[in-house]
């Protein structure tokens, strides 16, 4: 189970603790994972499960020109992007880990509010991030006009749901 490196430090060590964290200050633990050429073959189910996150969101690598893909990228991700199938037969492989929130690179690129430094809404439908102008020069209604936004798309995605504490009826 890969995971982000730092120094010679094990995420997993590192991921149990933060769980413990989690169920000794009674917060709800989240795990996220962006499956990429380097896991899309891994059988992580046993290993989440043991983990017991509240929400386990698969993500499928998403190229994002500027941001980590093309010249003035940050980051370069085109050797971690996989196929929809290679994406679709990880999810297949873990279909049996309830907590599993899947999104295919369909439906994150148009459903989520991305604000940057300057609070502009980042519009990612052409593969890149074209901002917006600034909510606090144009009001919040205006700028979200030009956001690329798709409600229906963050719906379908499960983007709305039960958050609270209290509603999540947790077992401590």
């Amino acid at each position: 189970m890969i995971g982000r490196r730092q120094g010679k430090k094990s995420h997993l060590e590192n991921l149990y603790k933060v769980q413990n964290w989690c169920r000794e200050y009674k917060v709800a633990f989240k795990i996220n994972s962006v499956i990429n050429t380097f896991n899309v073959d891994e059988d992580m189910g046993d290993r989440i499960r043991e983990l017991s996150p509240v929400r386990w969101k698969v993500f499928q690598c998403l190229v994002i020109d500027g941001e980590n893909a093309g010249e003035d990228a940050l980051r370069e991700a085109e050797r971690f992007v996989i196929t929809d199938q290679e994406f679709q037969s990880f999810l297949e492989r873990h279909r049996d880990v309830k907590c599993l929130v899947p999104e295919s690179n369909e439906k994150m690129r148009d459903s989520y509010l991305i604000l940057d430094e300057y609070m502009r809404f980042l519009d990612c439908r052409e593969g890149r991030k074209d901002p917006s102008k600034s909510i606090l020069d144009v009001g919040v209604e205006n700028a979200i006009t030009f956001s690329g936004f798709d409600e229906k798309m963050f719906l379908k995605r499960g983007g709305k749901y039960i958050w609270s504490k209290a509603d999540m009826q947790l077992e401590w």
